[in-house]
């Protein structure tokens, strides 16, 4: 595959993935999506490869979701919802080789999710999290939000939901989301130190561990498989719509008028 949206570097072993759409504050259409399964999979079972990393390119964002201009009801890919997610967060978690999320800005929508399914996440101090879905007329019913639920606990995930609020890195480390918080001009050094440490520990023993911490939330990917179905029904409705259109026109939505 011919890369556009990401760039695919091998340092030291450790395969960085980056999202090169800083234009678009790294946000995913559906040919990023495709080309992330790519990398993930070309890495992930490439016996030279101990660690992969997922990263965004530039200064202010690792990822914030799905791309709106690519959205009116459907995302502009393939798959459920017009991306194929299920697919994507699947070759995350399946991948025999552990994933770092190097966050160096905005971690929000789908970038949060990215974060939450990730091995471990690291971040700078100026990283910033959060979930957006609610806001603009979405929401990621699989990973997103049941897989949350056992990272940061149950009452936070639906706070992190219902409000839509920003978090820090700080708080988000309080919580659990994130492994380690460093200076912005430390973060890739802070990121290399962790994949020299897997580096060095028996890749066999590190692929069981990490599919024996799967298995005990594997069930989840059924959910997420049936919410995608849910999501794209509820994106066929005008309650929906209005948030695309609301976010595109830089207004506040109104989803009363529309609900029923």
């Amino acid at each position: 595959m011919n890369y556009e949206d990401i760039l695919y570097e091998v340092r030291d072993g450790a395969a960085w993935i980056t999202i090169n759409r800083p234009d678009k504050m790294n946000a995913f259409r559906g040919r990023t999506c495709d080309e992330l399964i790519h990398a993930i999979n070309r890495a992930g079972y490439a016996p030279d490869i101990g660690v992969i990393v997922l990263a965004g390119a530039g200064d202010k964002a690792f990822c914030t979701g799905g791309d709106q201009s690519a959205h009116a009801g459907q995302y502009d890919g393939r798959g459920t919802i017009g991306l194929p997610m299920e697919e994507l967060h699947g070759a995350i978690r399946d991948v025999p080789k552990p994933v770092i999320a190097r966050v160096q800005g905005y971690a929000i929508g789908g970038g949060n999710v990215l974060c939450t399914i990730c091995d471990f996440t690291i971040a700078s101090e100026r990283a910033v999290f959060g979930q957006v879905g609610p806001k603009v007329g979405s929401v990621d019913p699989g990973y997103g939000t049941a897989f949350l639920a056992r990272v940061v606990g149950e009452k936070k995930a639906r706070e992190i939901w219902y409000l839509c609020r920003r978090y820090s890195a700080a708080e988000a480390l309080a919580m659990g989301l994130v492994n380690a918080v460093v200076p912005p001009d430390q973060l890739d050094a802070e990121v290399r130190k962790w994949c020299g440490e897997i580096m060095e520990k028996s890749p066999t023993a590190i692929a069981i561990a990490k599919r024996s911490f799967n298995m005990d939330t594997a069930h989840q990917a059924g959910i997420a498989g049936m919410g995608m179905y849910a999501l794209k029904l509820y994106y066929d409705t005008e309650e929906s719509r209005e948030g695309v259109k609301a976010f595109q026109e830089k207004r506040k939505p109104d989803f009363r008028r529309y609900a029923r």
